[in-house]
């Protein structure tokens, strides 16, 4: 399984390639480490590598694959890329289905419609404003549509990837 992870804006592409039992042998950027892991506690791991001892202790942040790693001199703020957090982000980043429709791929709330039925909208546009997850995303339209049906009103709860709008 490989991972993209991020170390205080640094990244680096990390790959399980063996466990056995607390033996674990990983690629981190193509470099092979046989390191030893304990979960020692909640949250707190012992690391043998090279006859070395290393303590760390992972703290989750509210959002997401987000923790802050501390070591006994360091802190390191990491973020853990993996196929579902990709997927997220290019949603973040497009907003809207290539095809005839708009949708949020979680639940969430209707916060505002900025357009109607028969409304033409050029590409970039915002055409809706969902809540979810005590955020709000703007969904816009890649290229100039046609807003043909509406399937949701201000302040509806909506279902994941449930269709909002449909578009021509």
């Amino acid at each position: 399984m490989a991972l993209e992870i991020n170390i205080n804006n640094r990244k680096a592409n990390v790959e399980l390639l063996n466990k056995d039992n607390n033996k674990i042998k990983v690629s981190v950027d193509g470099k092979i480490y046989d390191i030893d892991l304990v979960m020692v506690e909640n949250g707190v791991y012992s690391i043998l590598y090279k006859n070395k001892s290393y303590n760390v202790e992972l703290t989750q942040n509210k959002s997401g694959k987000k923790y802050i790693v501390n070591t006994l001199y360091n802190s390191y703020d990491v973020e853990i890329i993996d196929a579902e957090s990709k997927y997220l982000k290019s949603r973040q980043k497009e907003h809207i289905d290539e095809e005839d429709t708009i949708s949020s791929p979680m639940p969430g709330k209707v916060v505002k419609i900025l357009v109607k039925t028969g409304d033409k909208v050029k590409a970039g546009d915002t055409v809706i404003i969902i809540s979810a997850m005590k955020m709000e995303s703007e969904y816009k339209v890649k290229k100039d549509r046609l807003i043909k049906n509406i399937l949701v009103k201000e302040g509806d709860k909506i279902d994941g990837n449930q269709t909002l709008i449909v578009i021509e």
